[in-house]
């Protein structure tokens, strides 16, 4: 077997692995398991990437300035490990957006550098070879600047709120036509001037994408930059004749657009209503709510663990308040205290519920909850009705009834956790303010729930010591 069958079949393997990864990231059970094999993989990959030569489109240059990109890869890691391990929980929706633009920047910047390469014979490239350049430009830069607005916004470096002005679609359909315009007379006259307007037009079209998408929609917003990324990275394997980069950068982009397509309708809307609606800007254009001035039913630790300790079946449903708050560990403790009393104990989870997908199975997976304890919402649903107690905890929009009641709702037809089909309901809240949607939830109000006012993690410690005690 020759060097370059050996770097195949070494590809073929990175490529396997990378398509069973996937198959395991599908399951929580299966998920750390997947990550690993993934991981594997891409350890394959780089390794035989040191031993090629065919670095670009018809060319032999062989490997140039080892140490500098044995020094990068070291660099990366230093920085990205201890962000990785040391990141909260509750911002790690933000580490997965600035780590996804990052992949965006880095093709981006790969196909900048092939035009370079070939800048004293641009015009013997074939058009397919210019348009895997230009597209890797386009789609690399749009993900690189879309994901760091990403990042700021769910960082609180800036506002979550959807930011809109007059005639910002027009605007932004025009940057995009223009850009797309640049392709076009690249593929017939490449220039080096123009690929840099087509970079700066990029970085443009990413950041106004954003910037009109509210807080609530960034987990679907993070899938679909993804997918881009994938797109981006799949041009750059074209570019470098690389396969394993072509089989990677598809499997992400697919992945990341079933993904989204999933979350848009676990919404109950569109992609385009989510992209172009500025969703949760209602919010920021009103008061909190009028939900004070209404009269709730608030009940006190004593008195909820009580209907909790001696309850048959409890379904407790996590929402972003939860990580918020930080209170994984105590939920995971209540929980285990109820089944030690034989109450019937599960978590229901709603597909968008935290600020990334799968937010809620990370975070409860990183409090040892077992998996099996952890139901979709599709699942939990028809259990609902069964339940002697819904336990909602740091959830709003996602049990709001207005989802099926009110027509003229902000989430009107959005699938929810039928929390109101409980006997009891038990709501833990800061306040009375309401979700982003912007809208005051009726289940407050409802007859049979009590809620219990103050942060989440003292609140089901007071839980704990009280049901204890019963």
């Amino acid at each position: 077997m020759n060097r370059g069958t050996a770097i195949d079949v070494a590809y073929l393997i990175a490529a396997i692995t990378f398509i069973l990864a996937l198959k395991g990231l599908s399951s929580p059970k299966r998920a750390r398991h997947g990550t690993f094999v993934a991981a594997a993989g891409m350890v394959i990959a780089v390794g035989a990437t040191f031993f090629v030569h065919d670095l670009g489109a018809n060319h032999d240059e062989g490997l140039h300035n080892v140490p500098l990109m044995v020094l990068a890869m070291v660099l990366g890691t230093a920085i990205a490990v201890p962000m990785a391990r040391f990141m909260k929980m509750t911002s790690m929706p933000q580490l997965i957006a600035i780590f996804n633009g990052v992949g965006g920047g880095a093709a981006a910047l790969v196909s900048i550098g092939e035009f370079l390469l070939h800048r004293g014979d641009i015009h013997t490239l074939a058009t397919y070879q210019v348009l895997e350049i230009v597209l890797g430009i386009l789609i690399g830069a749009m993900s690189f600047s879309g994901s760091a607005i990403a990042y700021a916004k769910l960082q609180e470096l800036m506002t979550g709120r959807p930011i809109t002005y007059p005639g910002q679609q027009i605007i932004n359909g025009l940057i995009f036509a223009g850009s797309l315009a640049i392709v076009v007379v690249l593929l017939v006259h490449p220039s080096m001037a123009l690929v840099w307007v087509l970079l700066a037009l990029s970085l443009i079209v990413g950041i106004s994408f954003v910037l009109p998408i509210g807080g609530a929609d960034v987990p679907v917003l993070i899938s679909l930059l993804n997918s881009f990324t994938g797109l981006a990275v799949a041009a750059s394997g074209f570019t470098l004749n690389s396969n394993v980069l072509i089989v990677a950068g598809t499997l992400v982009g697919a992945s990341g657009i079933l993904l989204t397509k999933l979350m848009s309708q676990a919404m109950g809307r569109s992609l385009p209503n989510i992209m172009f609606s500025a969703f949760g800007s209602a919010a920021a254009a009103g008061p909190a709510g009028s939900g004070e001035e209404r009269p709730v039913r608030s009940g006190t630790p004593d008195d909820i663990a009580v209907l909790l300790a001696y309850a048959r079946k409890v379904i407790i449903i996590p929402g972003y308040g939860l990580a918020v708050a930080q209170a994984q560990h105590i939920v995971r403790e209540l929980a285990e205290t109820l089944q030690a009393r034989g109450v019937d104990v599960f978590f229901a989870i709603h597909p968008v519920a935290g600020r990334m997908p799968g937010h809620m199975n990370v975070l409860l997976a990183e409090a040892n909850v077992p998996y099996g304890e952890l139901k979709e919402m599709d699942e939990a649903n028809p259990e609902m009705s069964t339940a002697d107690v819904a336990l909602v905890v740091g959830a709003n929009d996602t049990v709001n009834p207005a989802a099926k009641t009110s027509p003229g709702s902000p989430i009107y037809g959005m699938p929810i956790i039928n929390a109101d089909e409980a006997q009891q309901i038990v709501f833990m809240k800061r306040s009375m303010r309401p979700g982003f949607a912007g809208i005051e939830n009726e289940l407050l109000y409802d007859p049979k729930t009590v809620l219990l006012f103050g942060d989440a993690k003292d609140s089901l410690a007071k839980l704990v010591t009280a049901i204890k005690q019963a």
